[in-house]
């Protein structure tokens, strides 16, 4: 499609913004209620996720089958700007899984501690059929405090994480950033003698750089990597991926649609409370770079709108054509935009397709950094 110029943009933008949001709003009930007005196409299933769309992570004795999308269950508790009702989170939880959803993310840093209590208490009824994971690595499970990987502190937080859980063991486990201060192979081995104690099933890590990888994965193999990765954020494609590829690792993109970022519904005029979410610190998230960044969302809603697929479906779907160990994990608050998550899973590219939308995005330059200061730190090791 034809984009138009920033400068014509910044006349129209607004009023462009505003109709795409009345649409997208209108387009979400009808997705629910399709099935129920028997109106549906041949895109929507009888359910929001093929039973047969399961993918690996990871190789061998080390691999973990799953739904080809999971849930990020962190903004039910924590960074959202508002915590929903805790019946309504336990309620969504459940019927992620009636959707077939079997992969649901959570950590002891979310809340913190709290989130991990609300997805123990959502999915204790089926606990054995799905594959639940949390993480460890800041000091006392905060992240204000900094990083703490110490073995002692890993043994620790994994004892609270399975009180918090409900459970008796951990599906996988992710370090959530790597601690410089602690060798990785320490860190690595603490994990290995966890799973050979059955308390932990599968380990990964988060925000890892190649050589990290290569060094933990020698010592335990690593089930899946678990780094921020979208059409807005691609440098995972220059390194991790192609590591993950020749390892056997899997992949599992947090915030797949870049904190709601890649579906239209921010805009220039959202607001946060910065007391409780970290978008209204990150640069990408300003008024100037949404507005410079929307060429993106013009993008994806034009190809969208010739198939029955949402923006967010285009971008959800995009990233599971890159690879078949990608797992992308799209957290949401509501039922409609779970379905119309893990609706995506269902959409198959053709090579055309993939390859001219690809070469269209990937001319769109992204403006503003995706994290600051200690953050950025944090992400580099």
């Amino acid at each position: 499609m034809e984009i138009q110029d920033h400068n014509d943009q910044q006349h129209s933008g607004s009023s462009n913004r505003r109709n795409f949001l009345k649409t997208g709003a209108t387009l979400g009930a009808a997705i629910i209620a399709a099935p129920v007005l028997g109106n549906s196409t041949t895109f929507v299933p009888p359910s929001a996720v093929d039973s047969n769309k399961k993918r690996t992570l990871g190789s061998g004795k080390n691999s973990l089958e799953v739904s080809a999308l999971g849930l990020g269950c962190m903004g039910m508790s924590y960074h959202r700007s508002f915590i929903p009702d805790r019946k309504a989170m336990v309620t969504l939880i459940r019927t992620a899984k009636d959707l077939g959803v079997s992969f649901f993310d959570t950590a002891e840093a979310y809340g913190p501690f709290v989130n991990e209590e609300l997805v123990g208490q959502a999915l204790q009824p089926f606990r054995k059929e799905i594959v639940l994971v949390t993480k460890f690595g800041f000091r006392e499970g905060k992240t204000t405090l900094g990083l703490d990987s110490h073995p002692a502190s890993i043994r620790k937080a994994v004892e609270q994480s399975l009180k918090r859980l409900n459970t008796d063991y951990i599906d996988l486990l992710y370090q959530h950033r790597v601690d410089p201060a602690i060798p990785i192979e320490d860190v690595a081995g603490t994990v290995k003698d966890l799973i050979s104690e059955g308390k932990v099933k599968h380990f990964g890590m988060s925000e890892a750089k190649s050589e990290s990888i290569r060094k933990a994965h020698a010592v335990q193999p690593l089930t899946a990597l678990q780094s921020e990765y979208s059409l807005v954020t691609r440098q995972p494609e220059n390194d991790v991926i192609k590591v993950c590829e020749e390892l056997g690792i899997g992949f599992v993109p947090y915030s797949p649609l870049s904190r709601g970022l890649i579906t239209g519904y921010i805009n220039e005029r959202t607001k946060y409370n910065p007391a409780n979410d970290n978008r209204s610190t990150l640069p990408r998230y300003r008024k100037e770079a949404i507005i410079a960044n929307w060429p993106l969302i013009d993008i994806l809603k034009e190809f969208g709108d010739h198939r029955g697929l949402t923006v967010a479906q285009v971008a959800l779907a995009w990233l599971l054509a890159q690879q078949p160990f990608i797992v992308p994990i799209p957290g949401t608050t509501k039922l409609a935009h779970l379905q119309e998550n893990m609706w995506a899973a269902n959409y198959t590219f053709t090579a055309e397709e993939l390859q001219k939308l690809t070469a269209e995005v990937s001319r769109i330059k992204i403006v503003g950094d995706r994290y600051t200061g200690e953050q950025v730190k944090q992400t580099n090791n």
